[in-house]
């Protein structure tokens, strides 16, 4: 079977998986890793939520940086940009919550006069979520900024 060919059967999951496996190995840490795919999304679950073992894993940053990580590695595998979202040890759910409360803030502050709140600068993943939270409350956000810099604003509807 050619690179090409062995390439094509594996998913991008899959590699994901491996590569990720081949870090915590590295880093001598156990974590389980369960592949969910929904719609276009890949999102690797890395341990369960409050392991403490994966406890230095599961800072935003850490995961951040294990994501794009993980997404170089499949992409230089399949020569395709991937989207794959990392969850270690429930940081995404803790994420939406600090994003949750980024978004009420915002919202107390253009009920309070504001004419725009811009939120520090997230990736598009955790974008989406604030556009959809901010939708939930009755209000409008666009995104503003380039690369890294790139940012939500909330405005009145």
């Amino acid at each position: 079977m050619t690179d090409e060919q062995q390439t094509q059967d594996l998913d991008e999951g899959e590699i994901a998986a491996d590569y990720l496996e081949g870090l915590l190995d590295i880093a001598d840490v156990d974590g389980d890793i369960e592949i969910e795919e929904t719609g276009t999304r890949t999102t690797l679950k890395v341990g369960e939520s409050g392991d403490e073992s994966l406890a230095m894993l599961s800072a935003p940053e850490v995961v951040a940086a294990l994501q794009d990580l993980t997404r170089l590695a499949v992409q230089s595998q399949t020569g395709e940009f991937s989207r794959v979202v990392l969850d270690v040890a429930g940081s995404q759910d803790a994420r939406t919550v600090e994003l949750r409360a980024l978004v009420d803030d915002a919202v107390s502050r253009i009920e309070g006069g504001s004419d725009r709140v811009a939120l520090p600068s997230m990736s598009s993943y955790e974008r989406k979520l604030v556009h959809d939270l901010v939708a939930e409350a009755g209000y409008h956000s666009e995104s503003e900024g380039e690369g890294r810099d790139r940012h939500a604003v909330v405005v009145p509807k």
